[in-house]
């Protein structure tokens, strides 16, 4: 039997990159935005890009393309907006702050910023929250969105966890071509309250020992003055053994790795991601705030505790942790053996990708749910959405006057 195809549109964090490679009954092919950072961290390799970022342009492609698939996979609005204005059926997985934020609800509010964000009108909200609702299955990567996702949504729901590319982080990696002179974190994750980076600053200065942090400088939430200050004020209050260094290649990361001594991720919400998981892998100590409180499924019966450490975002807890690790050789060798059992139970590819494929066969075995989109809904589809945007639009040209 041919493998079943599907279209993803769309990848962050290279989440489809990684289930094409271990799937075995579906073919999937990923066109993706060319999106200036995320796209260096990005696979490129066997990924198509839209050669615009004007929607109609993509509009015109997907039509050029949609026939040959049985269906979409998206885990973005964008994508999903793409999907939905071209009659697709998709599945939407939910990752980082698509649903935390979602365009549907009005002045979403994240808890570490005093402002709510930018809110749509009336009907963009409306168009959104279609977008949500005509999904044909909606999948979230983690206990906390899965928790949020069942506020908005009570049918066809389902939690997958994020897959690490064991072929990519692995110990046998290469290190970077770099040099070091001391013991030497890195930290590959976005700057940004969200990440506790600021709980990581204070630690860092309250630290006896002598280490160096190597900060990628990309930032997290760039979307309003609040969180652009408080990025600035992160950055200027950036400890002395703290240095940072460009976004590189998303193929440069394991190497990046393996050279470090030690990784340092997030110290915000108690769960951890991808970062720490494929740091683990690569077998290197990975400090990272993990809520005890928080239980992870085993084989969907065993709930167990995350082994990551600190179990407290108190910069004094996490100061304390990382002094440990850099003068006793045997805890952070302990600490990685810990953290590496506990992700190859929870980030495998293979079980990861066997979720997802009895997610497919579901959707495949009750094809005759399709659904029957026609030529003309599509076309109000777009017409809705092009006369929101030109009316937004036209807002934001009078306000743009009245300051003149």
């Amino acid at each position: 039997m041919m493998p079943r195809k599907i279209l993803a549109i769309g990848d962050l964090a290279n989440n489809f990159v990684i289930l094409r490679k271990y799937i075995k009954n579906y073919d999937i092919h990923i066109i993706n935005f060319p999106w200036d950072t995320a796209s260096k961290l990005t696979e490129s390799k066997d990924v198509e890009f839209f050669n615009s970022l004007k929607i109609k342009e993509q509009i015109k492609k997907i039509y050029e393309i949609k026939d040959n698939y049985d269906f979409a996979i998206v885990n973005t609005w964008a994508g999903a907006r793409l999907a939905y204005l071209t009659g697709l059926d998709y599945i939407f997985y939910f990752v980082g702050s698509a649903l935390r934020v979602p365009p549907f609800i009005k002045n979403p509010r994240l808890d570490y910023l005093q402002r709510s964000l930018p809110s749509l009108n009336l009907f963009e909200r409306r168009f959104y929250k279609k977008i949500f609702d005509n999904s044909i299955f909606c999948v979230a990567n983690a206990s906390d969105l899965f928790e949020l996702l069942k506020k908005y949504r009570t049918h066809r729901i389902s939690q997958i966890g994020i897959p690490v590319d064991t072929e990519m982080f692995n110990e046998n990696v290469l290190p970077l071509n770099r040099g070091k002179k001391k013991f030497t974190f890195v930290s590959p994750q976005r700057i940004g309250l969200a990440k506790g980076i600021d709980i990581i600053w204070k630690a860092i200065e309250l630290t006896r020992s002598n280490f160096e942090v190597l900060q990628v400088e990309w930032f997290l939430g760039q979307r309003t003055d609040e969180e652009k200050n408080i990025n600035k004020k992160l950055i200027e209050n950036l400890p002395k053994k703290v240095k940072l260094i460009p976004v590189l290649k998303r193929e440069e990361i394991p190497n990046l790795y393996s050279y470090a001594d030690g990784v340092i991720g997030q110290m915000k919400n108690g769960l951890g991601a991808a970062i720490e998981r494929e740091a683990a892998f690569c077998h290197k100590p990975v400090i990272q705030f993990a809520d005890p409180e928080i239980k992870f499924k085993i084989n969907d019966k065993i709930e167990i505790s995350s082994p990551f450490l600190p179990h407290s975002n108190d910069p004094q807890v996490l100061a304390d942790l990382i002094d440990k690790i850099v003068e006793s050789e045997e805890f952070r060798k302990d600490l990685a053996v810990r953290e590496l059992e506990f992700v190859k139970q929870i980030a495998d590819p293979h079980k990861i990708s066997h979720e997802w494929e009895k997610l497919f066969d579901n959707y495949m075995g009750n094809i005759h749910e399709k659904q029957i989109i026609s030529s003309k809904e599509i076309r109000n589809r777009q017409n809705n959405f092009f006369i929101i945007n030109r009316l937004y639009l036209s807002k934001i040209k009078k306000k743009i006057t009245r300051n003149e």
